[in-house]
C-alpha cells in the first residue's frame, strides 16, 4: 500500500541530466569478399581506330569545300558565303530572287569583300554585275551602313534613283535599275542567329 501511495503521489518529471560520455567504440567487422581487378586498358588499339576516324573528317571537309567552291562557284569569308547568279534580272528582280535563296544582294562593305567579289567577277568571264549598295548613298540596299568602304572611282552619282553595278576591276558604277543582268547574293555562315538557310541552286 505504501508504495502505491509514493506511485500515485509523485511530483512532475525534473530536468534532463548532463549527457553522458560516448560509450567505447565496437570491434571491427569481418574483411569482405576480395574484388576481380578489371583488365588493363588497350589505349593504343583505340587510338588505332580513331586516328582514321580523324582523317576521314578531314577529308570529308576538303570534299564539302570543293563542292562549294568548285561546283556551286561558292567564294567565301570568314562570316559569308557568296554565290554569282547567272540568270539576268533587273535590279529589284535580283534582290528578290537573293531573298527566297535566303540572302540578300551582296554588300561589299570593306575593301578585302569588295576584292573578292571582283575578282569572283572576272574568274567567271563577267565585267559587272548587280550589288546590294544604293547609288548617292552610304548605305546598302537594306539599309545598312556601309562604314567608311566605298568603291567609287571618281565622285558617287548625284541622284540616288540609280543602282549599283561592281565591275571586274572592283569600282562601282551607277546603272539604271532595269537593266538586266548577271548578281552575286551573299548568305550569313551563322544558322544560331535565325538566319534560313541558303537555296544555292535554282
Amino acid at each position: 500500500m505504501k508504495l502505491i501511495h509514493l506511485f500515485l503521489c509523485a511530483g512532475n518529471a525534473g530536468d534532463a541530466g548532463i549527457k553522458g560520455d560516448m560509450g567505447h567504440i565496437g570491434k571491427m567487422g569481418p574483411i569482405g569478399d576480395k574484388v576481380h581487378l578489371g583488365s588493363t586498358c588497350d589505349c593504343g588499339r583505340y587510338r588505332r581506330l580513331v586516328g582514321p576516324i580523324d582523317i576521314n573528317l578531314d577529308k570529308l571537309r576538303n570534299a564539302l569545300k570543293f563542292v562549294k567552291n568548285v561546283l556551286l562557284g561558292l567564294r567565301e569569308t570568314e562570316e559569308r558565303y557568296y554565290l554569282l547568279v547567272k540568270e539576268a534580272k533587273m535590279f529589284q528582280e535580283a534582290s528578290m530572287n537573293c531573298r527566297l535563296r535566303g540572302g540578300v544582294l551582296a554588300m561589299p562593305k570593306t575593301p578585302n569583300t569588295n576584292q573578292i567579289l571582283a575578282d569572283y567577277i572576272s574568274q567567271s568571264h563577267l565585267t559587272r554585275v548587280y550589288v546590294g549598295v544604293k547609288a548617292n548613298s552610304d548605305t546598302v540596299s537594306e539599309g545598312l551602313p556601309l562604314i567608311t568602304f566605298s568603291g567609287w572611282s571618281d565622285s558617287p552619282p548625284s541622284t540616288n534613283s540609280s543602282c549599283v553595278e561592281l565591275l571586274s576591276s572592283g569600282t562601282w558604277a551607277h546603272t539604271q535599275c532595269d537593266n538586266s543582268m548577271f548578281f552575286i547574293c551573299e548568305f550569313p555562315k551563322s544558322r544560331r542567329r535565325g538566319g534560313i538557310a541558303p537555296t544555292l541552286v535554282s
